[in-house]
């Protein structure tokens, strides 16, 4: 008998207001590693209405403009319509950021302190972390979540094309996607919501997606005749963005990361530095589990680390291949910890994180895009080598 399942996942497009918050909140971490690597920055976000709020701590040598760069992050994701309530060059913001606390600081510096049991880099927090890969797709990540960041990508791409002048910034994209016998075989159905201008007609909107963004990036051979389209469900997607929702720094972690196939840590990425290990520890995780799967020795396989706040080696390392490996998990763990090397300073030089490159991950996922360092499989056969 076979086993049967329906697995959905979801991702939300740049206008989103979650999503304006976390590309302003990227934007002022990589304004400040531009000019000083060392910089330490843990910087929120909230949009609502035509407000932005910036809140965190920040230690840095660099002299930011900060209001040049959060209206730029805003001109780009597109919010510059003569309509926009949310409008790049109007929008009234707030900074009410601070310096990182010297107690924090002194756990993460790689000097002695009082109290503090290493001179080394320790973890700017205590937390879990998980990376997963998966080889049902090219990417090598869950198949739902990737063909929903498809979709939006796409609806992007043709946005900021100005060919389809009814499309506004705001957006999201959900896959549903059958597993039998663990493998992908059907798309059950398709759920595209996008802001759009008072004067297109619905039935427009619903061809337009079908035709140009679903059957042009989701595998034909998925898409049935009993496949479902559910494009604009209310009817009216009009006010949108900030305008219509609050947004917040790190509350879509979920398409972030795996689309809930993955298990989660709970820890924000955005607007962290990499001494914050809820972002580099989970980078770091994504590129150990991508290489397991890319090296032959699982199908399908999640790491977990765990850290202490101040301290510099992880607390627990657990690697599990979901049945899928060719040798017993304990031998792969033994492997990944003579290849990798897991403390914070260690994560940093390998992946060469103190780098001005996180505006690229902050929309349509952290994972499973070319060109990240986390995504390279160069220890593949090292792996192999290692068992």
């Amino acid at each position: 008998m076979s086993n049967s399942f329906v697995f959905s996942s979801e991702s939300v497009g740049e206008g989103h207001p979650d999503k304006v918050a976390d590309l302003i909140s990227d934007s002022v971490l990589d304004a400040c590693l531009a000019q000083d690597k060392t910089s330490r920055v843990a910087c929120e976000t909230m949009v609502k209405s035509n407000m932005v709020i910036l809140a965190g701590e920040i230690t840095t040598r660099a002299k930011l403009n900060y209001e040049a760069i959060v209206r730029a992050a805003i001109r780009d994701i597109g919010y510059v319509n003569n309509d926009d309530v949310f409008h790049a060059d109007t929008v009234f913001i707030n900074n009410y950021l601070t310096r990182q606390s010297p107690d924090i600081a002194q756990g993460v510096d790689a000097k002695k302190a009082k109290g503090k049991k290493t001179a080394e880099q320790g973890a700017g927090d205590q937390g879990l972390m998980f990376g997963f890969a998966s080889n049902e797709t090219r990417e090598l990540m869950p198949a739902p979540v990737m063909f929903a960041h498809r979709l939006g990508r796409e609806l992007t791409r043709i946005r900021k094309s100005g060919k389809v002048a009814w499309l506004r910034p705001d957006a999201k994209s959900q896959v549903s996607v059958r597993y039998v016998d663990g493998k992908p075989t059907e798309i059950v159905n398709v759920v595209i919501s996008t802001q759009h201008t008072a004067d297109v007609a619905h039935a427009t909107i619903e061809k337009f997606l079908i035709e140009h963004i679903v059957k042009k990036v989701l595998p034909s051979r998925l898409l049935t005749k009993k496949t479902e389209f559910l494009i604009n469900p209310t009817g009216r997607f009009v006010v949108g963005g900030p305008q219509g929702d609050s947004g917040l720094t790190g509350r879509k972690i979920i398409v972030d990361t795996y689309g809930g196939w993955g298990r989660h840590g709970g820890g924000a990425f955005s607007g962290k530095d990499p001494s914050k290990v809820d972002r580099s520890a989970a980078y770091m995780g994504r590129w150990v589990a991508k290489n397991i799967v890319a090296a032959g020795l699982a199908a399908q396989c999640e790491i977990q680390f765990a850290y202490a706040i101040g301290h510099p080696d992880p607390v627990s390392v657990f690697v599990d291949t979901k049945g899928t490996g060719t040798v017993p998990d304990a031998k792969i763990t033994r492997a990944v910890m003579r290849v990798f090397g897991f403390k914070p300073a260690e994560i940093v030089a390998q992946l060469n994180l103190l780098r001005p490159i996180y505006r690229s991950t902050t929309n349509y996922g952290h994972f499973g895009k070319a060109g990240l360092p986390w995504e390279s499989t160069t220890k593949a056969a090292a792996l192999r080598a290692a068992l």
